[in-house]
């Protein structure tokens, strides 16, 4: 190889390796502008959507949701959701569905029974305080198994194995608070599991809304609402509980 030969592919080499230097340079300052990159919306605005994407789903009449390859790439590198949604990991209940949104657009957090423990307070608190995310919605639903398994552990002292019965410990106390308000009166089953699935909702609301510290002062500043919800499974609608 001559001298004039190797002088032109170390310079060729110079040029690839600056132009990657600079491509990476690049790329990474996209990266951090994505991530820095928050929603708009207050959160009335943000519940505001959610129930207008219900309102559409249950009359058969989807919106377009944000999906395929332009929106993938769109949220790749930084994501801006408008609502954290704690929710059951039942099948029947899938939130991006229910509420006519796309990808990138709900920070989901699923476990049987909606319950928050510590892996989820984190995931919420993160969602919050780096996402800048408007809006917590709490959604328990019609028949969940894992409120009626606390209520058979309240009403008739069933033992569960493995993993399940640590899993349905935090749901009793919502059991044993709806069973209290039936006041001595007879009730059935049934609506003792409605009954415990609306007080499970409402007591992982109020523990969001009073005892986060992360959560505090946005709640203080109304940039962030702590909302419970319920989906019905036979007609397909969510009821709030914005009290």
């Amino acid at each position: 190889m001559s001298t004039h030969d190797q002088q032109k592919r170390q310079f060729l080499r110079k040029i690839s390796c600056c132009g990657g230097a600079l491509a990476s340079t690049f790329y990474a300052g996209n990266i951090q502008a994505a991530a820095s990159k928050k929603t708009a919306l207050t959160p009335q605005q943000a519940l505001d959507l959610l129930k207008e994407g219900n309102t559409k789903f249950i009359s058969d009449s989807p919106q377009g949701s944000k999906l395929g390859k332009e929106r993938r790439l769109e949220i790749a590198r930084g994501q801006t959701p408008i609502a954290i949604l704690v929710g059951c990991s039942d099948s029947r209940v899938p939130p991006e569905l229910l509420f006519g949104r796309g990808l990138g657009e709900l920070f989901i957090v699923r476990n049987a029974g909606n319950t928050v423990d510590t892996v989820a307070e984190g995931s919420i608190e993160y969602a919050v305080a780096e996402l800048g995310v408007p809006l917590i919605v709490v959604m328990g639903h019609q028949r969940c198994g894992a409120v009626d398994a606390a209520v058979s552990v309240v009403e008739k002292q069933t033992n569960y194995p493995g993993s399940i019965g640590q899993m349905i410990e935090p749901i009793v106390p919502a059991v044993l608070k709806a069973k209290s308000r039936f006041g001595g009166k007879s009730y059935t089953h049934e609506a003792l599991v409605e009954a415990s699935v609306r007080e499970n909702v409402s007591r992982v609301v109020n523990r969001l809304r009073l005892s986060q510290a992360l959560l505090l002062e946005p709640l203080r500043t109304k940039k962030l609402m702590v909302v419970g919800a319920r989906y019905d499974l036979d007609n397909g609608r969510v009821e709030f509980f914005e009290g």
